[in-house]
């Protein structure tokens, strides 16, 4: 009781420090597990080598992972690369399908770029097109928020996913495939959600100029960086499968390496310098885009080490021990993680936090769980990326951006934003648990 009676109380902790007194996630979850560790009565020096092996561990295995997503997201959006994709995608599917344009258009940006600035980018756009295609300026933005939720918190190389696939150990080829294809089939709901319900929504808005930059990359060039990594992640999980004898081939070990999400990750960044008119100081330096990144990427990564720290104390205090006894007559599976990281998305609002603390908290407990072969790693970390989606509301950064950037009040907000992260994360939940039924 000891061990639950600390649990509860470690997350309280960190929903308070976060949502009341708004510390910043690196401290309150590494006070949050220092915390933890005392009240469970470990041993001092088990206290600190949980801290040095936590943080340690899952920044050697996915830091510069994680790093690396975020440069490629940062030169896609400043060299003008998103807006060709975003632009391309609304040409090819057509004005009078203005719905499903920004859904997939905010579905693909989301993958490189972080939901709240593909939005800011994307907003001029869509409101321009609401326009010419006289439909609901409510129903379109409640599309795009929903493409680029969906992406956001199930498909690497998105920060998020990416540190929850890493901390329970899936594979990632895997949480790519099924990500994509889970996400996708879960915008179904959210379609006819912005359509029908959102687009009965009136919201004024005015028409702001759009500012096209002098030099734009060509389309293939612009999708090199997001396509070459992910179809190398994926080929590297198909040579892995034992079963097809595929690592036997002589082409293994080069597929192996240029797979590894790490050296995948690194070639996108090489071919997203192909984007730039002039590859100058502007570009690399310090002061420049990639050193922007670098204040982009620290704050995630400090929040993911910290909740590598807490996966870890908990691990060494012996909670899955405990959590195996007390679950031992429980049959609820991959609705636990999903369940735990909606009460965080919902309570402290970062659907980042949210996956790595809920990935933090399941990783030990996942034999007890029944969630511990590769297979049900992947759809644990897809359940807690659903999860992390339901429900976004006024503690939400995005739902801010969302509100603020379109003249909503915070009524329509909740109408639009924060019942469509119920619909999308809840139909991901089905799908994912139908799939797992299915499949394993």
């Amino acid at each position: 009781m000891l061990y639950i009676v600390a649990l509860l109380l470690a997350l309280a902790f960190i929903i308070l420090g976060i949502v009341r007194f708004g510390i910043h996630p690196f401290f309150v979850l590494l006070l949050a597990a220092i915390g933890y560790g005392f009240l469970t009565g470990m041993d001092v020096s088990m206290i600190i080598a949980s801290i040095n092996d936590g943080f340690g561990g899952i920044m050697g295995k996915i830091g510069l992972i994680i790093f690396f997503g975020v440069v490629i997201g940062t030169v896609l959006e400043k060299s003008g690369g998103a807006l060709v994709i975003a632009n391309s995608i609304l040409k090819w599917i057509g004005e009078r399908s203005i719905h499903l344009a920004m859904m997939l258009t905010g579905y693909v940006l989301s993958i490189p770029v972080f939901a709240d600035s593909a939005f800011l980018m994307m907003n001029s756009l869509n409101k321009a097109l609401s326009h010419k295609a006289k439909v609901s300026y409510a129903g379109t933005t409640a599309a795009l928020a929903l493409g680029l939720t969906a992406t956001h918190v199930m498909v690497p190389p998105t920060p998020g996913p990416i540190a929850a696939a890493g901390i329970l150990d899936a594979p990632l080829g895997s949480v790519v495939s099924w990500g994509i294809l889970v996400s996708l089939l879960s915008l179904s709901t959210c379609y006819l959600f912005a359509k029908k319900v959102a687009s009965k929504i009136s919201i004024p808005y005015r028409l702001e100029s759009i500012e096209n930059p002098s030099h734009l990359p060509k389309l293939w060039k612009s999708m090199l960086s997001i396509v070459v990594p992910i179809l190398l992640i994926v080929l590297k999980s198909i040579f892995d499968y034992p079963e097809w004898g595929l690592n036997e081939s002589a082409f293994y070990p080069i597929v192996s390496f240029l797979g590894t999400p790490m050296i995948a990750l690194l070639i996108g960044i090489i071919l997203t310098l192909l984007l730039p008119e002039k590859l100058d100081k502007k570009i690399y330096a310090a002061s420049g885009w990639l050193g922007d990144s670098v204040k982009i990427a620290a704050p995630i990564l400090l929040i993911t080490g910290a909740g590598g720290i807490f996966g870890k104390m908990l691990q060494n205090s012996g909670m899955a021990e405990v959590i195996t006894e007390s679950l031992s007559d429980v049959q609820i599976g991959l609705f636990f993680p999903f369940l735990l990281a909606a009460c965080l998305k919902t309570t402290q609002g970062s659907s980042t936090v949210a996956l790595i603390t809920t990935a933090s908290i399941v990783a030990p407990i996942l034999p007890a769980l029944g969630l511990d072969a590769p297979f049900m790693k992947t759809m644990t970390v897809l359940a807690i990326g659903a999860g992390s989606a339901v429900v976004s509301h006024a503690n939400d950064s995005f739902f801010w951006v969302f509100t603020e950037l379109t003249g909503m009040n915070v009524r329509q907000g909740n109408q639009i934003q924060t019942a469509g992260t119920l619909v999308l994360g809840v139909t991901a939940m089905m799908i994912i648990f139908l799939i797992s039924q299915i499949m394993y």
